[in-house]
């Protein structure tokens, strides 16, 4: 087996993670428990120079403690080549600088293996890899076309519509059959996300139950935690207020992890979070994909050990 040593983390800046819930810090723990070295450096410092990758990184030292979490060396320009494993986990929004930093990984990879696939992570925009199992998904409808989108409501009746490239329950509205604000709601989508689709699906009930968060590796689900919206939000993300809760895996969880699993390996994907709610997957998350501390709050799996046995066996 190929040893790792050098861990490097392409990452939102480490000292604005709130380490209670941010998967990337238990990614980089059990990195740092099984004596990698790790490196941190945001995307904004990563180059290609004459087709070799470079990043201005730190060395990185963890602590699991509020407020003192983290200490990080001097800083220095590397050639990221010399890197074992680089992981891939600034959050989206998924726009042009997201979709360049994956062109500039992919010359990397998989000599340094890079998780997620950077290839296949720009190939798979999450609410839009989703629609090729549409048959697991609620009714869905991507357009900007305002008489589209009004049709489609006027079908489905109730609809959630949010952003294509959008993230942590940002821009994300619940629109009835008799909205009146309906109107001016897609003048402003129209607005912010000039020359983007919006994303439409019929609404599902079942989310004041829940929407839930299954947590794959390798194609295989390790974990789930359920995701409660707050009273008055049709969101559940814990972002924005939605309450995490303990759960099992249904029958019809169990064939949808089933059905996508070959299509998660065969795309070097591996670590996958999706969106559950009732017997409907609204997301596949490919980017920075959340909910390992949940899980293991919850007495759930230690998915972060299990990602790292995955990585050391394709080092293998």
């Amino acid at each position: 087996m190929a040893k790792i040593r050098k861990v490097a983390f392409q990452m939102d800046h480490v000292s604005s993670i709130n380490i209670a819930g941010d998967s990337t810090f238990a990614i980089a723990l059990e990195a740092q428990a099984r004596g990698y070295e790790l490196f941190h450096y945001t995307p904004d410092r990563l180059t290609m120079r004459d087709g070799r990758i470079f990043a201005a990184i730190e060395p990185m030292a963890l602590r699991d403690e509020k407020g003192n979490h983290f200490t990080l060396g001097e800083r220095e320009r590397v050639d990221l080549s010399t890197m074992d494993v680089i992981h891939l986990r600034q959050d989206p929004p998924f726009d042009m600088g997201y979709i360049t930093s994956t062109h500039l990984l992919e010359r990397l990879h998989p000599k340094t293996l890079v998780v997620n696939d950077p290839a296949w992570v720009r190939n798979s925009p999450e609410k839009i890899f989703v629609t090729e199992f549409a048959d697991l998904m609620p009714p869905t409808l991507i357009s900007r076309d305002v008489g589209e989108i009004t049709r489609f409501r006027d079908e489905i009746g109730d609809i959630i519509l949010k952003p294509l490239y959008g993230n942590g329950g940002a821009g994300v509205f619940h629109s009835t059959r008799d909205d009146r604000n309906f109107t001016s709601l897609l003048e402003m989508f129209s607005q912010m996300y000039r020359g983007e689709p919006f994303i439409a699906q019929g609404y599902l009930p079942a989310v004041r139950k829940g929407d839930k968060r299954i947590l794959l590796v390798d194609g295989k689900p390790v974990g789930a935690i359920n995701r409660v919206p707050a009273e008055h939000d049709a969101r559940s993300n814990m972002h924005v207020g939605g309450r995490a809760e303990a759960t099992e895996l249904t029958a019809r969880e169990e064939e949808i992890c089933a059905r996508i699993g070959p299509a998660l390996r065969e795309r070097g994907f591996l670590f996958v979070g999706i969106d559950v709610i009732g017997d409907f997957m609204t997301e596949i998350n490919v980017t920075s994909p959340t909910g390992i501390r949940e899980v293991k709050k919850f007495g759930g799996a230690d998915v972060a050990a299990l990602l790292w046995d995955a990585i050391e066996e394709k080092r293998g």
